[in-house]
Parts: structure tokens; C-alpha cells; sequence
């Protein structure tokens, strides 16, 4: 029912951000664009055939929106990170229901001719500090991922740590079927392991 979407990289400044990424991969990221409705703004890669890798910032020249701007960015960050990841169904009615109260509802999104429905919660929050991740329909045709620009690079592993990996696990597994994604029991964190080339790369 769910497929993995994208990972996201959340930071203070889109510059700080794609320089996190660039250090760490090697990889540079073609601009995405503007979201009205949160005030913030994206650059994306895709990441094999149908996923990507955004990095995400407030935009400075934006007017501030009448809502707590998703990913958490209203919230002070100590610098950029892998922060979160999303999850895409093919119909947000029969999915969202399954998942935990926790995402928040599911929010009508624009950005140029692009339309989705994300779940957000309202307070703007990472749902489970990042570790459960958002839910995301794609409104628009075909599937946006897959024509975004890419550089070869494809994801390998992502491990989600968080002292209630368990209950995670548990939510998505009947789910999200892709063994790629690793619950672990831990402090809370995002890591990601990338291949670049014929280079094996790891994105924090």
C-alpha cells in the first residue's frame, strides 16, 4: 500500500543545506522551487527511478505563513540533517485511517503546477521527532519523482533509530514492505546510505 517517496534534509538556510549534502556525497542539487503556503523553498535530486532527496529551508524573501511551517522549521535548528521521510500511498482516504493520529492531517499542497495532499500536523511538528514518517499523495501525473533531474545516485538503506522503533516497525510493516528500511532502538536519528557512482556514501 505505501512506497518510500523521498528523504529530507532540513535546514537553516537552503545554502547550509546543499553544502551538508555536496560534503557528504558529493552530490549537488538542481533547484525545486517555492511553497506558498509554509513559506519555504527546495532543491531535489532523484535517487534511482521514482524517489528523490530534498533539502528544505525557510525562504527569507517569503511572507510568514498563518501556520507553523512544516518539517519543524519554525523551530531552531543546531544545523542541517537528514531529518525525515515520507511515504507515498495512492489513495490518502484508505491509507491515512491505518496510520497513527500523529502525522496530523492531510493538507492540499501546490508548488508551480505540482499538487499533492501531505499530512502535517498542526503544530508543524516532525511526527515522532522524524522517526514515523509523512504521508504523501501525488496529485499530479505521472508521478513527480520521476521526472525530476537525477545524477545516478541511489538509495541503499535507510535506517530509522528512535526509542520506539518497535511501534514503528509495527505501524509499517504491513504497510511498507521495502527491506531497505531498518527500525532500530536508539536515540532518535535518520541515516542513509547512498550509491554514488561506485562510491557507498552515508547522509546524516
Amino acid at each position: 500500500m505505501l512506497e518510500l517517496d523521498h528523504i529530507v534534509v532540513a535546514a537553516p538556510s537552503l545554502e547550509s543545506g546543499l553544502g551538508h549534502v555536496r560534503d557528504r556525497t558529493g552530490l549537488d542539487l538542481p533547484p525545486g522551487g517555492e511553497h506558498p503556503l509554509m513559506g519555504t523553498h527546495n532543491h531535489l535530486l532523484r535517487l534511482g527511478a521514482d524517489e528523490f532527496l530534498e533539502v528544505i529551508a525557510v525562504d527569507p524573501a517569503a511572507p510568514a505563513p498563518d501556520r507553523p511551517r512544516w518539517f519543524g522549521l519554525d523551530r531552531p535548528l543546531a544545523g542541517p540533517r537528514l531529518a525525515h521521510w515520507v511515504v507515498r500511498c495512492a489513495d490518502m482516504a484508505v491509507a491515512r485511517p491505518r496510520l497513527p493520529e500523529d502525522l496530523g492531517p492531510a493538507i492540499p499542497v501546490t508548488r508551480g503546477d505540482l499538487t499533492w495532499l501531505l499530512t502535517v500536523p498542526e503544530d508543524g511538528a516532525l511526527p515522532m521527532e522524524g522517526a514515523l514518517p509523512s504521508l504523501i499523495q501525488w496529485t499530479t501525473d505521472p508521478l513527480p519523482p520521476t521526472r525530476m533531474p537525477g545524477a545516478g545516485a541511489e538509495l541503499l538503506s535507510l535506517t530509522v533509530s528512535h526509542p520506539g522503533a518497535d511501534q514503528i516497525s509495527d505501524w509499517l510493516s504491513p504497510l511498507l514492505g521495502d527491506p531497505r528500511i531498518r527500525y532500530r532502538t536508539g536515540p532518535c536519528s535518520l541515516s542513509a546510505e547512498l550509491k554514488v557512482g561506485d562510491r557507498v556514501v552515508t547522509l546524516q
